[in-house]
C-alpha cells in the first residue's frame, strides 16, 4: 500500500454537497446514490493515485477491472463524511460489473468490497492509505503474499495484520498477480544484469510515472530494487516518496 497524497478538495459538486453533509447512515446511502458527478470524482482520484488501486495497488485497466469510490470511513460508520473528498480514494473492482463476475467466479473480493471492510473499520487498529507511512506496515514476499514488516512494535504488527485481514490483501487473486509480478522482476533483473543495460535504467521503467501512470504494484517494484530503487525515485520522481 503506497500512501496517497490528497490534492486539493475534489470537483465543485462534491463540495457543495459536502457542504451540507448527511448526518444518518440511511441519508448518506441514499445521497451518494443519487450523487451525478462520480465520474468526475473518478478522475480526481486516479489522478492523484496514478491509476492504482489504493489498497492493493492493482492497474484496474491492466487486469480487466474497473473502480469504483471507496469511502475510506464507511459511509455507514461516518456519514458525514460521504461527500469529503479527504475521505475518498479510488479502489479496484467496479461494483456494477465487477462483483457479479467475481462471484460468479466463485474468487473472492477484496480492498473495499471485502467483507471486513464492508461491515466497518476500527480506526485505531485500520491502516489507511492516506496515512503518510503506510508504507513502513507491510512487505511483500516472493511467494505474492504481503505480511507485516519486520520490527514493528506489538501494537503495529497487529494493525498490519487487522488491515490486511480486514481489506483481504492475501486473496488468492491477488496473491497470483502479485507473485507472477515478482517472477517477472525477476527474470528481466536475470536478463539484464550481465548485459551493459544500466539497472537504474531498468527499474526506472516500472517506478516512474508514464502518462500519468504508474505499473502496477509500484511497493513491489520499490522493494524489488532496494537502494536502486530509492536513487531512482530521488532522482527522477522525488514526488513519489
Amino acid at each position: 500500500m503506497r500512501s496517497v497524497r490528497k490534492r486539493g478538495n475534489g470537483p465543485f459538486q462534491l463540495n457543495n454537497s459536502h457542504a451540507n453533509p448527511p448526518m444518518t447512515s440511511d441519508a448518506a446511502t441514499s445521497r451518494w446514490s443519487s450523487f451525478g458527478y462520480k465520474t468526475q470524482v473518478l478522475d480526481y482520484l486516479l489522478e492523484e493515485q496514478y491509476g492504482l488501486c489504493c489498497y492493493s495497488e492493482v492497474r484496474p485497466d491492466r487486469v480487466g477491472l474497473g473502480f469504483h469510490i471507496e469511502h475510506v470511513e464507511n459511509k455507514s460508520q461516518h456519514p458525514q463524511r460521504t461527500f469529503d473528498y479527504g475521505n475518498l480514494a479510488a479502489g479496484a473492482l467496479d461494483s456494477q460489473n465487477d462483483l457479479p463476475a467475481l462471484k460468479t467466479q466463485g474468487a473472492e473480493l477484496f480492498g473495499g468490497h471485502a467483507l471486513g471492510k464492508s461491515k466497518g473499520v476500527d480506526r485505531g487498529r485500520f491502516i489507511s492509505c492516506h496515512q503518510p507511512d503506510c508504507v513502513r506496515f507491510f512487505v511483500y514476499l516472493s511467494d505474492g503474499r504481503v505480511v507485516p514488516a519486520d520490527g514493528l512494535s506489538t501494537r503495529d504488527d497487529d494493525r498490519a495484520r487487522y488491515t490486511i485481514d480486514l481489506l483481504n490483501l492475501n486473496s488468492p487473486y491477488l496473491q497470483d498477480l502479485r507473485q507472477r509480478w515478482w517472477e517477472e522482476l525477476e527474470q528481466l533483473f536475470e536478463e539484464h544484469i550481465g548485459q551493459d543495460m544500466n539497472l537504474h535504467c531498468l527499474a526506472g521503467i516500472d517506478l516512474i510515472p508514464t502518462g500519468a501512470k504508474l505499473s502496477q504494484f509500484f511497493s513491489i517494484t520499490r522493494a524489488f530494487f532496494g537502494n536502486i530503487a530509492e536513487e531512482v525515485i530521488e532522482r527522477d520522481a522525488p514526488h513519489l516518496q
